[in-house]
């Protein structure tokens, strides 16, 4: 098999941390996710990513949220035919090959333009690319603005700097005349502990953004009406984590408060 080596910044890298959880699920028994695309990619990368130290808490969790927004993105994407859908920081993500949608749907791959490169090449598909560094505005010229659209920022926000992502948020809602927001929503608690993940720590990142009350984005300026938010420590799907961690992710499940410091999904109206 021939294999590629990835060039990379540092942010950029992170990618691959996203990338090798989603292959791990997939090689599991009973995946969650079941994205043996990213598990076929992954096979084709020239790495050593045994150095991202992936714990099998980071492969369930990262695999529970993909699958929640797809949810999300499928669900809308049905209700409104011919809408146009973002993926903000979409890195090697598979998501269109995993929601494919029908042909009448634009489908937009958002990131870094060597991310974008870099899919070109190895994720070949009919999404337009569009790369762009999402702190800078004017990026979004070369979108449409005139259908209904549904956001996609999954890992994003943390290693938005300042107000960035707020800026970037108004901006987007603004451009569009309807659709959706969909994100995993970071306390600032679990940003400020994302920090210390090896890999993250190693490449240093500062990675910090959170907040904690899932109503904030609502004094964004940005129009936004929240309408779900999902606690993932509760999602049915916890049946299949492994022992000890299953039994802990209950556990946890018991407390609102502690189960919003792991993974939660947040979706926006506006």
């Amino acid at each position: 098999m021939h294999q590629w080596q990835p060039k990379l910044g540092l942010i950029q890298e992170t990618l691959l941390l996203t990338l090798h959880a989603r292959a791990l699920d997939a090689r599991l028994p009973s995946p969650i996710l079941g994205d043996t695309h990213s598990a076929d990619l992954a096979d084709t990368i020239d790495y050593d990513f045994r150095k991202l130290k992936v714990k099998p808490n980071l492969v369930v969790t990262t695999a529970l949220r993909a699958k929640k927004l797809d949810d999300v993105v499928r669900a809308y994407v049905a209700a409104h035919p011919g809408c146009v859908v973002l993926d903000l920081g979409c890195g090697l993500d598979t998501r269109m090959v995993r929601c494919d949608p029908p042909p009448n749907v634009d489908w937009y791959d958002i990131d870094f333009p060597e991310v974008v490169h870099l899919r070109a090449e190895h994720l070949p598909g009919r999404s337009h690319l569009v790369g762009a560094d999402l702190t800078t505005s004017g990026w979004l010229t070369a979108l449409p603005g005139d259908r209904p659209a549904m956001i996609v920022a999954e890992g994003l926000l943390p290693f938005m700097p300042g107000d960035s992502f707020q800026r970037m948020t108004r901006e987007l809602t603004c451009h569009f005349p309807s659709g959706e927001l969909a994100i995993n929503g970071y306390t600032r608690f679990a940003a400020w502990a994302m920090k210390y993940h090896p890999t993250i720590k190693a490449l240093g990142i500062k990675a910090a953004q959170g907040f904690d009350d899932a109503h904030e984005p609502e004094s964004w300026g940005a129009g936004l009406e929240l309408i779900e938010e999902q606690i993932l420590t509760r999602a049915p799907d916890v049946a299949r984590f492994p022992q000890p961690l299953r039994a802990l992710t209950r556990l946890t499940a018991r407390s609102t408060t502690l189960s919003r410091q792991g993974a939660r999904v947040l979706r926006y109206r506006f």
